[in-house]
């Protein structure tokens, strides 16, 4: 049995469409997991074979204001999973971020590039990987750029302030791929069935600005909004954030044969299903 922790948030729900076999799910109702005894008492009880933490505190800026609560959720609370799982012989799937790394590469960034996080965010999330390895049978899979039907994210934002502005400004120099969360999810089945441990990178191929990005939801959704460029500096946010973080997704491929597909296709698929909703 496959037991899906943050079931509910955005990239829970679509791991729940598509992970095989018995899949259950819990959730903040059913479990904290800043608690070892909550923990304990949900895996004890369920006894899932593996374990995929999907559960995290994602606020870039509200890690920086909220350190404590970021490092309870992202940090210790991926131990409390990593210990009781590895108790009961499970395995422990653990989504981790681009913003591990400090951005400084001009090219991909591969699976044991020195990490370096300039944000609580990426520390509190790095913690979450280091605390994941306590338990040997463990699969850790780095993503970024997130987006898809079930919860807050960039392209809603700027289909939300698109019926609200005719011109916005977007920042031009952070570069990653727009990820959508039933490719990551698809992913990382293919993991789970080809039985892969270690780390791993998982995000749409191709990269971007946000700047990018934005011009590209709202082409793809028929709306003529005029974009302008704007520095992360103009931004000026609570959290730093790297300029460069695309993941080389090349081991997930070896190792899987799973090939993402293209970020501007997979934003197509997104807004034709999220239309049919």
């Amino acid at each position: 049995m496959i037991l899906v922790v943050g079931a509910k948030g955005m990239l829970g729900q679509d791991l729940l469409r598509v992970l095989p076999g018995d899949v259950r799910e819990v959730d903040i109702e059913e479990i904290d997991i800043t608690s070892r005894e909550s923990v304990r008492k949900v895996l004890l009880t369920l006894k899932p074979r593996v374990v995929v933490n999907a559960a995290a505190y994602t606020d870039v800026d509200g890690c920086e204001m909220n350190r404590d609560r970021a490092m309870a959720v992202n940090g210790t609370g991926v131990r409390h999973l990593a210990e009781v799982s590895s108790q009961i012989g499970a395995c422990l799937v653990q989504v981790s971020t681009d913003y591990v790394f400090d951005g400084s590469k001009n090219s991909p960034w591969v699976e044991d590039d020195p990490t370096g996080p300039l944000s609580m965010y990426g520390i509190s999330k790095l913690a979450g990987e280091e605390n994941a390895r306590v338990n040997p049978d463990h699969l850790v899979v780095r993503t970024q750029w997130l987006y898809g039907l079930h919860g807050k994210n960039f392209v809603e934002t700027m289909l939300r302030l698109a019926g609200e502005k005719d011109e916005l400004a977007v920042v031009d120099d952070q570069i990653g791929s727009p990820t959508w969360t039933m490719d990551l999810s698809l992913a990382i089945r293919a993991l789970l069935e080809k039985g892969c441990r270690g780390t791993y990178h998982a995000a749409n191929a191709d990269a971007c600005s946000w700047n990018d990005f934005a011009r590209a939801i709202f082409a793809d959704a028929g709306l003529s909004i005029t974009v302008k460029p704007m520095t992360t500096a103009e931004l000026d946010r609570p959290a730093p954030r790297p300029l460069y973080s695309v993941l080389d997704c090349g081991k997930l491929t070896r190792d899987t044969g799973f090939q993402p597909q293209q970020w501007r296709g997979a934003l197509r698929q997104y807004l034709e299903l999220r239309d049919r909703q």
